[in-house]
């Protein structure tokens, strides 16, 4: 071999060890940057996880404006003095019940008032309570403060010898449940369009993100449906893309059989009601 060959092969040599070389710190550079957004992502989604589970918007409106001419608007003061904004009315009809209702975790109540009309019109009583933090009420929402809050509730009207439907939809299933396995004389639970449990929702919905490490607010109603002994109906969509049918299916199979399932076909996960919900709900109770 000449030396000039020699010299070749050198550089060649060398020339592929700083390919190699910078095709290493490049890989190296990408992990890192990687790891770095992935960190600043996980970190966005644990300091916003109230914002993204608890979306209140709008101004409460005054429900004699929106056809609920007999529901009162009352402020009431919580066992921490947190003061709620509620919707009230008593039963039209006797010996009727009255409907403790959990609403979802968006806008305000107004956006319900198809539902508690529907209530009302067929001669219940309400209390549908403003969580914390949405249009009308004090405070900032949680877990434990509106599980709180819905337990508070419950006793009130219990005390007054009245007796409680516990209805929950959406996110106020995970409050409406926990309050049925806390008091287990409530005269029925509702469950419309469960979830088995918030951070469950939200694992299928950020698998690559470790949010069972993240979450606080979890309402795991997993963890309750097998103890409670209110006679439970649930209710959920076959078309629901926001809380999938297998939540309804899991909690119903989890009770144990005590907890009656209704597939609503092709329903989706605010149209329960259009689809006879309520009806069903009086024909349990035999009104």
């Amino acid at each position: 071999m000449t030396r000039t060959e020699t010299i070749d092969t050198e550089t060649y040599a060398r020339s592929v060890l700083l390919k190699t070389t910078l095709l290493k710190r490049g890989f190296v550079l990408l992990a890192l940057v990687a790891v770095v957004l992935y960190a600043a992502i996980v970190g966005y989604m644990y300091a916003k996880q109230d914002t993204l589970l608890y979306k209140p918007s709008g101004e409460l409106p005054d429900p004699k404006t929106i056809g609920m001419a007999d529901v009162d608007v009352v402020s009431l003061p919580m066992s921490d003095g947190v003061v709620l904004t509620a919707w009230s009315a008593p039963p039209a009809t006797e010996g009727a019940p009255t409907v403790l209702f959990f609403h979802g975790q968006s806008g305000n109540l107004g956006d319900r008032a198809d539902r508690m009309r529907e209530i009302l019109n067929s001669g219940y009583g309400l209390l549908a309570p403003s969580y914390r933090g949405f249009p009308g009420s004090e405070g900032e929402p949680s877990e434990m403060a509106l599980i709180s809050d819905g337990v508070y509730m419950f006793d009130r009207l219990d005390v007054e010898g009245t007796d409680v439907v516990l209805h929950g939809q959406s996110l106020g299933t995970g409050i409406a449940a926990a309050v049925a396995e806390q008091r287990p004389n409530a005269q029925l639970l509702v469950l419309e369009a469960p979830f088995t449990a918030t951070v469950d929702v939200a694992s299928e919905r950020y698998p690559l993100l470790p949010v069972s490490l993240l979450m606080k607010d979890q309402f795991a109603t997993r963890d309750l449906i097998e103890e409670i002994t209110v006679p439970t109906l649930i209710f959920h969509g076959t078309e629901d893309e926001t809380i999938p049918l297998h939540h309804g299916e899991a909690l119903a199979a989890m009770s144990g059989g005590s907890a009656k399932l209704y597939v609503v076909p092709e329903g989706t996960h605010n149209d329960l009601w259009s689809h006879g919900l309520w009806d069903e709900v009086q024909a349990t109770l035999g009104q």
